[in-house]
C-alpha cells in the first residue's frame, strides 16, 4: 500500500514535469522565418531532452520503487519481529506476575512467621552426699556421675510460631536437653498447637501448649534458668517404695500438656487473666490415652500492673486411668501466688498442696504392690531479686516441701525437703544473662537413716533470640 502511494506521487510530480514542458513549447515567436528554423531545432532539442529526462525520471522512479519494496519488506520483517517480541514480552509479563504471586506468598510467610529460641546452659561443680542405712553410712556420689564438674544444656527451645491471619495462628516449640549427670540428650516436642484468638478475653488452643499454672508462676519468678518453679521441681527423682530408701518425691505438675486449653487477659491495672485447660494429664513427654480426662485452671488479679494475686487447681488421674487398669482416685493439687515486680524489685510468694499425687491407684490389701497407699504434700517458695545497678542484679530464693504418705496399717512416713540459691546475675547483653551462684538442696527422710545433700556451685546462663 506504502509502494502504491509513493508510485502515484511520484507519477503526479511526472505529469507536473510533463505539462510544464508543454507550456514552454506554447511559447509565442516573433520572426516567422526565425520561428519556423528555431522551432524545428528546438522541438528536436526538447524531444531529446525531454526523452531523456523521461528516461531519467523512469529510472529514479524504478530505483524508488525498489527502495520502497526493500523498505516495506524491512517493514514487514520489522513488524513480525515486534509480533515476536510482544509475544515474548507478554509471556515475560505472565511469568513476572506468576513469580510476583509466588514471592508475595513467600513474603507473606516470611513476615508472618517467627522463629526464635530460648537455652538454659550451666556450668558447675556439684558435691552431692547420701547417708543411708540403719548404721548411718555416708555415701559420696550416691547417684553414680551426679559429683564433679560438668556442662550441662538443661533446655534448649526452638520456636516456630505462624500467623495465618488475624484469629488463627499455629505454635511449634521443640525441647532439648543434655545433662551431664545422665550422659544422654533428649529430644521432645513440648508444644504444637493451634490457636483461634477471638477477642484479648477469649483464645483456644488445640494441641500441646502450656498448662495453666507452672508457665504463668514463671514469668513472675524470672530466674527459671536457674532453677524450676516449687510444683515443676523434681526433688531427686521420686519416692521409694516399702522397705526401700526414699530417694524423693517427683514434680508435682506438667509445664506443658495435650488437650484444649482456654485462655484470655486484660491489660493494665485492675486487669484479669485466666486459663482453663482439659488435658489428658500425661504430660508433653507422655501423649497417651486413658479413660477420662484432667482440668487444670488458673484465675489472676492485678490490682495494679506490677502485682498479681493469682489461685489454681488441678484435679484427674494423671493418665493412670487405663482400660482394664487397677482402680484409680483423683489426684489433685491447689496453688497460690502474690508477687510483684517491675524493673528495679522482684518479690512473691508461691504455695502448693497435693493430695494422692503418687498415689492415683487404689491399691488393695493381699495384692503384691507397694504397701504405700496414699499421699499427701505442702510447700511454699519465696524468692525475691533486686537490680542494684544496670545489668547487675542480687537473687535469692527458699522453698521448703512437707511430704506424707501412709501405708496399709496405717503407718505415716514423712520426707523433708530444705531448698535454697543464691547469688549475682549480669545482663551480658540484652538476650544473654549470666548467674554466678550457689544451690543447695537437703532432703531428710522417714528417720535420720535417710538424708541427701546436695551443693552445687557455678555459672547458669540463658540465652534468647
Amino acid at each position: 500500500m506504502r509502494s502504491t502511494m509513493l508510485a502515484v506521487a511520484i507519477a503526479a510530480g511526472l505529469g507536473v514535469t510533463s505539462f510544464a514542458v508543454q507550456a514552454q513549447d506554447a511559447a509565442p515567436v516573433h520572426s516567422k522565418s526565425h520561428q519556423k528554423k528555431a522551432s524545428t531545432q528546438k522541438v528536436s532539442t526538447q524531444a531529446t531532452s525531454r526523452d531523456a529526462e523521461l528516461e531519467e525520471l523512469k529510472a529514479q522512479l524504478s530505483a524508488l520503487q525498489s527502495k520502497v519494496a526493500e523498505l516495506e519488506q524491512r517493514t514487514d520483517a520489522q513488524s513480525d519481529i515486534n509480533v515476536s517480541t510482544g509475544q515474548a514480552v507478554e509471556t515475560v509479563q505472565k511469568a513476572q506476575v506468576v513469580s510476583d504471586k509466588k514471592m508475595g506468598t513467600i513474603d507473606k510467610f516470611v513476615n508472618n512467621t517467627k522463629i526464635g529460641g530460648t537455652m538454659f546452659f550451666d556450668m558447675t561443680d556439684v558435691n552431692h552426699k547420701e547417708q543411708v542405712g540403719t548404721a548411718g553410712s555416708i555415701k559420696k556420689d550416691g547417684h553414680g556421675s551426679t559429683n564433679g564438674t560438668g556442662f550441662d544444656v538443661k533446655r534448649f527451645y526452638l520456636t516456630i510460631d505462624h500467623q495465618f491471619d488475624d484469629v488463627w495462628s499455629a505454635n511449634l516449640t521443640t525441647d532439648f536437653n543434655y545433662q551431664s549427670t545422665l550422659s544422654q540428650t533428649s529430644l521432645f516436642v513440648k508444644k504444637a498447637y493451634v490457636q483461634g484468638k477471638f477477642d484479648p478475653l477469649f483464645a483456644v488452643r488445640f494441641g500441646a501448649a502450656d498448662t495453666p499454672w507452672i508457665p504463668y508462676a514463671e514469668k513472675w519468678y524470672g530466674y527459671r534458668f536457674l532453677e524450676n518453679t516449687i510444683t515443676d521441681r523434681s526433688i531427686d527423682g521420686g519416692r521409694g517404695t516399702a522397705g526401700t530408701a526414699p530417694t524423693g518425691m517427683g514434680s508435682f505438675g506438667n509445664s506443658s500438656d495435650w488437650g484444649i486449653h482456654a485462655l484470655g487477659a486484660t491489660t493494665g491495672d485492675n486487669s484479669i487473666n485466666y486459663q482453663l485447660s482439659v488435658v489428658t494429664g500425661g504430660g508433653y513427654k507422655n501423649p497417651t490415652r486413658s479413660k477420662g480426662v484432667d482440668v487444670e485452671g488458673r484465675f489472676g488479679y492485678q490490682p495494679i500492673e506490677e502485682m498479681v494475686l493469682a489461685i489454681g487447681g488441678y484435679q484427674g488421674k494423671r493418665a493412670k486411668d487405663v482400660q482394664l487398669g487397677a482402680p484409680t482416685r483423683d489426684a489433685t493439687r491447689g496453688d497460690a501466688l502474690v508477687a510483684y515486680r517491675d524493673k528495679t524489685f522482684g518479690v512473691g510468694v508461691e504455695y502448693f498442696t497435693a493430695n494422692n499425687w503418687d498415689d492415683v491407684i487404689k491399691y488393695t490389701g493381699g495384692l503384691p504392690v507397694p504397701a504405700v497407699v496414699k499421699d499427701k504434700a505442702d510447700g511454699y517458695s519465696v524468692f525475691g531479686d533486686w537490680t542494684f545497678m544496670p545489668q547487675w542484679a542480687l537473687f535469692a530464693r527458699y522453698d521448703r516441701v512437707d511430704y506424707k504418705y501412709w501405708s496399709f496399717a496405717g503407718a505415716q512416713s514423712k520426707l523433708k525437703d530444705t531448698y535454697y540459691n543464691a547469688g549475682v546475675s549480669y545482663d551480658i547483653l540484652k538476650n544473654l544473662r549470666l548467674a554466678l551462684a550457689w544451690k543447695y538442696d537437703k532432703l531428710e527422710g522417714p528417720n535420720k537413716a535417710f538424708q541427701y545433700k546436695t551443693n552445687e556451685v557455678g555459672f547458669w546462663g540463658v540465652l534468647s533470640y
